[in-house]
């Protein structure tokens, strides 16, 4: 009797041993941030055991007294956490029951790049993985000024880029996408970010030198055209210097060389404005008349192309709340209930239309007034919806977006894009057959940016998206069929 009962106590702690075992699970590789956003540090267990009740700390590797974030006893201990992490680290509690212990970090800064520990332990074992975080900051964009001529005519083009982290490449390109050799080169650190000043010299006129800032995954690109107005300044100048040296010689001898030096200043004075008049006519002419196709572009693919598009909520996330007529959606920051049946997105805030394209051409527009988290386009019919990825063409999403203040494109990298108004209105156009997805701000009737060239091979549907994590914006993005 005393052999049975030691043998069940002995079966019975070899089964709690192995119900409690656990592996730490983090990425397979770096983890990118962009400074001033917010970034997931992801970090669960397998099995997708519940961790509500172990020991999770997340610390810095490359630190002394370096506690991120500590959780224990089934609430958040912060006491000792690094003071520039106060109020910036926060565990998602309802995720714990599954095994999830991601971090989320707000506002990230350049002091948060390094290698982090996630490390999780219950009563009778522990674990951890190891998240490397690297910080980009994104800088201005790259201002080209004239600065000078040389003896030959030849104009000093100066390019600069502040506010880059880590230091990024700057390049010359001419018209034809070829590289130009820079002739000096500056690089200078302001406490975490870098600044580059690079100078070329032109020597041809009407000619487009784009100005280029590369980091990692962020772009942003400026062009000049050398016009012949330049090059007329510079030939003036050479006049005048020539004028001016004439007259100090002969300045004693006659007087009347006086009135003629007026009246050639007052002459070049009057081409120079006539020049710069011409010079505005035409740029408001070039302006107007861009405006002009693309409001009769846009015109045509209301009339022709526009479809109706119905929000399928049974794709969307378990928080959105999709309207009874599909037209509607919007965050509801609880948990829903609904069959998935494999449909649904689970980490993106999306959503896609129950109709999908494999043919011609269609144009639809969506309202994103007031809301300031957001991404809207198409995606292809097998794309991704569980895992928390790159929303660009290779993963199947073509797709612009708002991020607070910032609008985005997400083509091989993130692509900035500087807009003169808020936008209220997006219309989106697709052309299967060309391999084009074109986005326009239907209120100020101007392009917002185009993919081209990307195979579609498979359907294509409709997708909006309210970020990821949370969105405490209530407002909703409205399919619209007011036109």
């Amino acid at each position: 009797m005393k052999f049975i009962c030691l043998s069940l106590l002995l079966i019975s702690g070899i089964t709690d041993s192995r119900s409690e075992w656990f592996e730490v699970v983090g990425p397979a590789g770096p983890v990118f941030a962009v400074a001033g956003e917010d970034v997931i540090l992801p970090c669960s267990v397998k099995p997708n055991i519940s961790v509500v009740d172990m020991r999770l700390e997340w610390f810095r590797l490359d630190q002394k007294d370096s506690v991120v974030h500590l959780y224990d006893n089934n609430e958040d201990r912060n006491t000792d956490q690094i003071q520039s992490y106060r109020g910036r680290t926060k565990l998602i509690h309802q995720e714990l029951q599954t095994g999830n212990a991601s971090l989320k970090l707000s506002s990230v800064r350049v002091s948060d790049e390094g290698r982090y520990k996630c490390f999780i332990q219950s009563k009778s074992q522990s674990d951890d993985a190891t998240v490397d975080v690297r910080v980009e900051a994104v800088g201005s964009r790259p201002v080209i000024t004239v600065d000078g001529f040389d003896r030959s005519g030849g104009l000093h083009l100066q390019c600069e880029s502040e506010g880059w982290y880590p230091e990024p490449d700057l390049e010359w390109l001419d018209s034809e996408g070829v590289s130009m050799s820079s002739e000096t080169t500056e690089t200078h650190r302001n406490m975490d970010r870098f600044s580059v000043k690079h100078t070329i010299t032109a020597h041809h006129s009407n000619d487009k030198i784009h100005c280029r800032v590369k980091l990692r995954h962020h772009m942003l690109e400026t062009l000049i055209i050398t016009t012949n107005n330049m090059f007329i300044s510079w030939r003036t100048s050479v006049i005048l210097i020539s004028v001016f040296v004439v007259l100090i010689v002969i300045a004693g001898i006659l007087i009347a060389l006086f009135a003629h030096k007026y009246r050639a200043q007052r002459q070049l004075r009057e081409e120079k404005n006539r020049i710069q008049q011409e010079f505005s006519l035409e740029r408001d002419q070039l302006l107007q008349s861009q405006k002009m196709i693309i409001t009769q572009d846009v015109t045509r693919f209301r009339k022709h192309t526009a479809v109706k598009v119905i929000l399928d909520a049974d794709t969307a996330h378990r928080r959105l709340i999709v309207s009874d007529d599909g037209k509607q959606v919007r965050d509801g920051n609880t948990e829903l209930n609904g069959e998935d049946g494999g449909k649904r997105f689970s980490e993106y805030r999306g959503v896609l239309g129950k109709d999908g394209f494999s043919s011609g051409s269609f144009y639809f527009e969506v309202q994103v007034k007031d809301q300031t988290k957001w991404y809207l386009g198409v995606a292809r019919e097998s794309c991704d919806r569980k895992s928390l990825i790159h929303l660009r063409p290779e993963n199947g999403y073509w797709i612009v977006g708002q991020r607070g203040e910032k609008y985005w494109a997400c083509d091989s990298s993130y692509v900035s894009l500087s807009l003169r108004v808020k936008l209220q209105r997006v219309g989106v156009f697709v052309d299967y057959e060309e391999r084009l997805v074109s986005f326009y701000d239907v209120e100020s009737m101007s392009h917002i940016y185009s993919y081209t060239g990307t195979p579609f091979n498979e359907k294509l549907y409709p997708f909006v998206c309210l970020g990821y994590v949370s969105n405490e914006n209530s407002t909703p993005l409205i399919i619209c069929e007011d036109y």
